[in-house]
């Protein structure tokens, strides 16, 4: 399970990008860095995109990519998947041929270079070898975090964007992450502004970690807020949780 980094920023910021991680070249979990991130060749890689929730730092790359797909003239179907609401929220709100077009019917009606597929919470899609499961976390919008499990068992949780949660854990009991991507965006000086659009402190992420068992054996940090990232790193630093790095865009890890 090889994953890049195509970006792990909490915001659109000067040498930053948001979120989107690579799977094997092909499935992508957030398209917040796709573009900017991937040259046309990665882009016509890109089968699967799993969004965990429809805000804009998590799916701007969703309609240049698929301008891009048609203008270049090599084109496959993209399929974009997620929870209902964040499936509908895309088509009516982006794709809608108003803020952008609907590539749903592009180049033809019922040929279009993309396919939305809704998936239920708890129900799993099995695509390139692996069993991918979303699981609902706390947002400040309906939003899904992406269990993904490969033929040998190895598993990784992406949280996308979470505040606090016991109910997510809860399902997650004897799961055996082996790796956790969990978000951090935001102080502790900002705590009460976290909890209130659904976001972690690395104080509270120290609580959340404590509620997962087993504990993951690897977890890696994602989604810091750019204007204080030296300040989260310093504070998640002092809590000294082992196997815990905090991730750069660009960097590749395996599990």
């Amino acid at each position: 399970m090889k994953i890049k980094v195509l970006g792990c920023s909490g915001a659109e910021f000067p040498g930053r990008k948001p979120s989107g991680f690579l799977l094997d070249g092909k499935i992508l979990f957030d398209a917040g860095s796709l573009t900017k991130a991937l040259d046309i060749r990665g882009q016509r890689k890109v089968e699967y995109i799993f969004i965990t929730h429809a805000h804009l730092d998590h799916v701007i790359g969703i309609p240049f990519l698929l301008d891009n797909m048609i203008v270049s003239n090599m084109w496959h179907r993209v399929n974009i998947i997620g929870i209902p609401h964040v499936v509908k929220t895309i088509r009516k709100n982006i794709l809608n041929n108003s803020i952008w077009p609907d590539f749903t019917a592009i180049p033809d009606l019922g040929n279009g270079v993309v396919r939305f597929i809704s998936l239920n919470p708890e129900h799993t899609l099995e695509t390139n070898g692996y069993m991918v499961t979303p699981y609902k976390v706390r947002h400040s919008v309906p939003a899904a975090g992406y269990l993904i499990e490969d033929g040998k068992g190895k598993k990784v949780f992406y949280t996308g964007d979470t505040g606090p949660t016991s109910s997510t854990w809860k399902q997650l009991t004897g799961k055996k992450i082996d790796c956790l991507i969990i978000e951090v965006s935001f102080p502790e000086k900002m705590k009460d502004l976290a909890i209130k659009t659904g976001h972690l402190t690395p104080g509270l992420l120290k609580k959340e970690i404590e509620k997962i068992d087993p504990p993951p054996r690897r977890i890696y940090i994602t989604h810091l807020k750019p204007q204080y990232f030296k300040t989260i790193q310093s504070e998640i630093k002092r809590l000294r949780i082992k196997n815990l790095q905090l991730l750069r865009d660009g960097e590749v890890f395996r599990i």
